[in-house]
């Protein structure tokens, strides 16, 4: 079949008649007038397209209007927009991780909306450096001597074996060759720093003298990789931090230890008692350690490395820093958090909120919560029901993968709208956008991840997916 343009062409409303739509002035009011024209265009094409291989033999006015306006619909609202975190993950990495305090963001915004000293220093009227604003607060909270912050731990870890071990050989134990989310590889990233992995040991099982048989002249460092998001249980052994320190001092060696968590001070109780902190690493004579800003310190996405400052001191010169440098909001928000670990307020800093709470408070919230939806749920005449479960909780970005934590939520049975995927469907398509968790097979509201003014949130989404004003 042969593609008619003039046949086709006479099935469309000329450009002019589409952009006199009495609804395209608001969203060229949102869009601009440019991109408004452009979907048109694009949508146009489509059709062109279907109908020029035969697919569809007309096109209607309607079609292309509804089409057009449903992209643009969803093309004039924010992509990145908050979200209800209804899952009971503390850290996590697909909802944005650490939600900050209200506080340093009111930091963050006196200096984004004007000029700073970011690289300026006050005192002398010169030249400063950005590292400079929070390496002080970074040396007092973990015991280094010297400390250098990037984009994030990853940036962290590649800059120290690019500017420590590039050429050089770099010994690793089997079991600590992880990935990462995001294909973080740790012989990939090795590689691409150029320095030489040299394996030892088996998965599950590592013995110092393998690491002393694997001593050679270009060895320059010892690297122990946090297992982030899995553990080796079972017949399973590997090399103490402290042993591994007293062979690097023995031989000169650097020893860097990607610790990935951030966390600064243990926290109370058994369940998150495993996790060693950044001071007792260097305590335990490790050399250098990185960890991220944004997974048990609360803060945002940045990297660190802490630790011996003739170290740090070549970081700072190596060519990378500049690509892994950190943009004002983001120093910003770290340094208040830092400032108020420092003051003793690690519990007024969301992510540490959520992870001390305790279930008699988790129960109590969903309790309450629970019978104002069943409130919402009568009042939308459908049938349906909300009851508090006991759930399992996680702390989320790698860290505790194992540990699971006691918490609460409000399980929906609402089973006039189908089962708990197209439940969860809804809710994340509503207004406000709520993710939820899904407990013995029903979709169910995780209080512990739950912020200030979440639960009206949550009610104004369940409002919106029942249908009532």
């Amino acid at each position: 079949m042969s593609f008619d343009v003039n046949a086709f062409m006479r099935q469309i409303p000329p450009m002019s008649e589409l952009l006199s739509l009495p609804w395209v002035p608001s969203m060229e009011a949102s869009l601009g007038r440019r991109a408004v024209k452009a979907v048109f265009s694009e949508v146009i094409g489509e059709f062109r397209t279907l109908f020029r291989e035969g697919r569809i033999s007309q096109i209607s006015a309607e079609e292309i209007v509804r089409e057009a306006l449903a992209r643009l619909t969803a093309r004039s609202v924010p992509s990145v927009r908050r979200v209800v975190n209804g899952t009971g993950v503390v850290v996590h990495t697909n909802l944005g991780r650490s939600p900050l305090p209200r506080e340093v963001m009111e930091s963050v915004v006196d200096v984004s909306v004007g000029y700073s000293n970011l690289e300026f220093s006050l005192d002398e009227g010169v030249r400063g450096h950005r590292n400079d604003h929070v390496e002080w607060l970074i040396c007092q909270l973990t015991g280094a001597d010297g400390a250098v912050v990037v984009n994030n731990n990853a940036a962290a870890v590649l800059l120290s074996l690019a500017a420590l071990a590039s050429h050089k050989e770099v010994i690793v134990s089997r079991g600590e060759l992880v990935e990462i989310g995001g294909s973080f590889r740790i012989p990939d990233i090795l590689s691409f720093a150029g320095a030489r992995l040299v394996e030892v040991g088996t998965t599950n099982r590592t013995h110092l003298s393998d690491y002393e048989r694997a001593l050679g002249e270009d060895t320059t460092m010892l690297l122990k990789v946090h297992p982030s998001n899995f553990r080796i249980e079972g017949f399973h052994c590997s090399v103490s931090r402290q042993e591994l320190a007293s062979l690097a001092a023995s031989r000169g060696l650097i020893f860097l230890e990607d610790l990935g968590s951030g966390l600064l001070e243990a926290f109370d109780g058994d369940a998150l008692s495993e996790e060693p902190t950044v001071r007792e690493c260097l305590q335990q004579g490790v050399d250098l350690v990185t960890f991220s800003g944004d997974k048990l310190l609360g803060g945002p996405q940045i990297g660190v490395v802490a630790g011996r400052s003739q170290l740090t001191e070549r970081l700072k010169k190596h060519p990378l820093m500049r690509a892994f440098r950190v943009d004002k909001m983001t120093l910003t928000a770290f340094e208040g958090i830092l400032r108020m670990m420092l003051r003793g307020e690690d519990r007024m800093i969301p992510t540490r909120e959520m992870l001390s709470l305790s279930p008699d408070v988790m129960k109590r919230r969903a309790s309450s919560l629970a019978r104002r939806v069943r409130r919402v749920i009568r009042e939308a005449s459908v049938p349906g029901n909300a009851s508090v479960l006991e759930v399992e909780d996680a702390v989320g970005g790698g860290a505790f993968p194992a540990v699971g934590l006691v918490g609460y939520g409000v399980a929906l049975d609402l089973p006039s709208l189908g089962g708990a995927s197209r439940v969860q469907g809804l809710f994340r398509r509503s207004d406000p956008p709520v993710v939820l968790g899904v407990d013995r097979g029903l979709p169910c509201l995780h209080v512990r991840t739950l912020l200030d003014g979440d639960d009206e949130r949550f009610l104004r989404s369940l409002k919106r997916v029942l249908g009532v004003r």
